[in-house]
């Protein structure tokens, strides 16, 4: 979750900018950088490393000017080097940015022929090369900006800083959260509202698709057509001392609803936009020589794990066993030798898990661990440790955390699949270039916030609810019910859908509500025909699926949700959203403690 923060103040604003990356580092990163208008020209100090590398740089060199931005970020591809440093900047334009620009090839190919010349691999310098393109052309910055929005695919915030216009920022958001703070005849750009805390407690929220021209005066804000639309500024509780929810209601909705900037985070740092493929660490062991992959895991996790062998086994052709860290070492099971074991926990403390880690490293196993948490023990105690991006996740029941472990676990897939062989490059790049539009289209995913909110008024009178699901979408019906447990205290089962037959249908009566999540692959025929045992039996059914399913479906009984269309490999990520907005609506709806349920801790450290 790589940090924005930009000032159009009434004094010299690098000192107030570092400061305010200072309050962002909870969002982690391995470099930062700070970029003024002084005396009409882009002046930038950029730095490796934590931030104390670059304040050592601002005391050396000072940085002057009353406009400015800022930026900590996370290396994607290539080393956290100051080439690869936010900001990125032309002879004209300075930009930060969080996210992922999906068609950015295609948009650097363009500017490349038509003169511009980049001095880096990321997809953020072709903001800046496109914006001075646009400029060069005569169009005023506004317009340019405007422009510019109708050409850029993916899910992103950026602010951008023009040379010849130092009472303006340019800020955009399309599925990666950016605030506005409003002071007195003073302006401020933050990723969230904590890194403006110091500086103001008015904010305003930039909606999805929204861009601005901000002044020391005041913004005008357009939505995604270009319209001019008024977001109303609020004031904010978050405080210096504290991480806010922002403008929404609890933990749970905004991390929820930051999922397209955190998976784009975490698909950003495996994946190779240049060329067109996801580059892991170097593995600790040689693929082709290993009998079996263990995953082990608890929770949430666990169903992470579940849906990872579905991956490994379809697109790698690989063997893998998954099991539950509570009841691994008991069973005191033998491993293969040369096998390798993978731990997937958020804290990377969870007991269960790291018992279990201990016990596969007694039986000489390859360990590798998917956490959150960098220097967590599990982390520390793997041979290879492969991080997601989630940056902190407060409430109790995981979302985000989820999400990203999937989109790492997706990665993972593809690199092993491509080391055994199984993948060819071309085959390498159509998996990939479908994660990295996976963003974008959780963010579309996202405007089902109301329509789960709706239905979710009547679930909330339910005592039982069943999730069916298939194949990779069954993982996905075991975390939904999971969900709705966990905060709403609804009992709730989730179940392979082949399966109702052999015990669940008779828990069906009427109006008992009957999740089904229905991708339109080449199992969703099967699951339609579960469907209508359901319909027959008197239960409300809930249909998750996609426009091609929901035309299928056309003339059921059932509250069918589309879903965007998606490729197998991202659709039950995809899936995951909606499971996550109707167990957090359930759980408001009945007035409980969404992020701090009862009887439940955020990290299991004890057995």
């Amino acid at each position: 979750m790589c940090g924005i923060i930009g000032i159009l103040g009434k004094r010299p604003v690098s000192g107030p900018i570092l400061d305010a990356l200072k309050r962002l580092e909870y969002r982690g990163y391995d470099s930062a950088g700070i970029a003024t208008v002084v005396d009409g020209e882009i002046d930038r100090r950029r730095a490796s490393g934590k931030l104390g590398n670059l304040a050592a740089l601002l005391k050396a060199e000072p940085l002057k000017g009353e406009i400015g931005i800022g930026h900590t970020r996370w290396a994607t591809h290539g080393p956290p080097v100051e080439k690869n440093a936010h900001p990125h900047a032309t002879e004209r334009v300075a930009v930060v940015h969080n996210g992922i620009i999906e068609n950015f090839a295609e948009l650097r190919a363009e500017l490349e022929k038509a003169g511009r010349s980049f001095e880096s691999d990321t997809d953020t310098e072709t903001i800046a090369h496109l914006l001075t393109h646009l400029l060069d052309k005569g169009l005023d910055a506004e317009t340019a900006m405007g422009e510019a929005m109708k050409r850029l695919d993916g899910a992103f915030a950026f602010c951008a800083l023009i040379k010849d216009r130092p009472d303006l920022l340019l800020v955009a958001r399309q599925g990666s959260a950016l605030a506005i703070g409003l002071g007195d005849g003073e302006s401020y750009i933050g990723s969230d509202a904590i890194g403006l805390a110091p500086l103001t407690r008015k904010i305003v929220y930039l909606e999805e698709g929204d861009w601005a021209a901000v002044r020391r005066d005041g913004i005008t804000v357009r939505d995604r057509k270009g319209k001019v639309v008024d977001r109303p500024a609020k004031i904010t509780e978050v405080t210096d001392e504290e991480v806010g929810t922002g403008n929404h209601a609890h933990f749970m909705e905004k991390e929820i609803h930051e999922q397209p900037e955190v998976i784009g985070d975490t698909l950003g740092y495996y994946y190779n936009p240049v060329r067109r493929r996801i580059v892991l660490p170097p593995l600790p062991f040689r693929i082709a020589e290993v009998p079996r992959i263990t995953i082990i895991a608890a929770g949430t996790s666990f169903y992470s794990a579940m849906l990872a062998k579905y991956w490994l086994e379809r697109i790698g052709r690989l063997s893998v066993e998954v099991d539950i860290a509570s009841e691994f070492r008991y069973r005191q099971p033998e491993m293969p030798k040369g096998g390798v074991a993978m731990f997937i926990s958020q804290s990377g403390e969870t007991l269960d898990t790291l018992e279990a880690l201990r016990y596969a490293r007694s039986k000489n196993q390859t360990i590798v661990s998917v956490v959150n948490v960098p220097d967590s023990s599990m982390a520390r105690e793997a041979d290879l440790c492969l991080r997601t991006y989630a940056g902190p996740e407060i409430g109790v029941a995981s979302t985000k955390a989820f999400t990203t472990q999937l989109s790492v676990l997706a990665c993972l897939t593809l690199h092993l699949a491509r080391e055994y062989g199984k993948l060819d490059a071309e085959q390498m790049a159509m998996y990939a270039e479908q994660l990295i539009r996976l963003p974008a289209l959780v963010s579309e995913t996202l405007q089902l916030a109301e329509p789960m909110r709706a239905i979710a008024a009547e679930v909330a009178k339910a005592r039982d609810v069943l999730y069916l699901g298939r194949g990779a979408s069954y993982p996905i019906a075991m975390e939904g019910a999971l969900k709705l447990k966990e905060i709403s205290y609804i009992h709730a089962e989730g179940y392979a859908a082949g399966e109702m037959k052999h015990g669940p249908i008779a828990l069906i009566t009427d109006g008992v509500p009957v999740i089904v999540i229905a991708p339109s692959d080449e199992l969703f025929q099967k699951t339609a025909s579960n469907l209508q045992e359901v319909l027959a039996r008197g239960g409300r059914a809930i249909v998750l699926t996609d426009s091609a399913g929901a035309e299928k479906l056309n003339g059921t009984k059932a509250h069918v949700f589309t879903v965007p269309r998606a490729e197998p490999l991202v659709a039950p990520i995809l899936f995951t959203i909606p499971v996550q907005l109707l167990a957090y609506y359930v759980a408001v709806a009945k007035g409980n403690d969404v992020d701090q349920p009862r009887n439940l801790a955020k990290s299991v450290t004890v057995e």
